[in-house]
């Protein structure tokens, strides 16, 4: 069941650069542009959260594994795969809502 996202959880995402590709995230992962994960400031690593372009209304699910994005005006930072699932990857960013479906750790 998805949950209501809460105002905060709107705003820009932005596609990690791909010099992050294989270092490890926060969650101790290694990170791979091939995944479907994010980087969120505050919410919980390994919870899933479905973000969805408002442009387009095309939404990924994601798991969060990594801290950041350190970007004022940023909420979340995708994956190129996320990205892609999206309709975000050319642009690099766009306008979403964020809504949790998961907060249970892997």
């Amino acid at each position: 069941k998805v949950s209501k996202a809460a105002p905060s959880l709107k705003g820009v995402a932005a596609v990690y650069a791909d010099k992050f590709n294989g270092r490890k995230t926060s969650s101790g992962q290694r990170f791979s542009q091939h995944a479907l994960t994010a980087a969120h400031k505050s919410l919980p690593l390994g919870t899933k959260v479905r973000v969805t372009n408002v442009r387009n209304n095309q939404s990924v699910d994601v798991v969060v594994n990594d801290r950041g994005p350190w970007h004022k005006g940023r909420v979340i930072d995708l994956s190129s795969a996320a990205a892609n699932k999206i309709g975000m990857r050319k642009a690099g960013i766009a306008h979403v809502k964020l809504e949790i479906v998961d907060t249970t750790s892997s």
